[in-house]
């Protein structure tokens, strides 16, 4: 997992690392660990950001460019 394309979409679509949490379900230090690496997002996480982030699964993934 990539956490930097996280960040970079959260970025881009405005939101906070809060605000992120908030929409999917998840607390502020579990976003913060999958954009730092220290944690991976399950499967079912990785679905709640790319609907939230309005990108590809495979974008977060690292298998496809944005």
């Amino acid at each position: 997992m990539n956490g930097y394309r996280i960040k970079e979409a959260r970025k881009e679509k405005g939101y906070t690392q809060q605000l992120l949490a908030q929409k999917i379900g998840y607390s502020q230090s579990v976003v913060s660990d999958w954009e730092k690496g220290i944690s991976d997002p399950s499967a079912k996480a990785i679905v709640a950001l790319a609907q939230a982030l309005e990108v590809s699964a495979d974008y977060l993934l690292g298998l496809r460019e944005y």
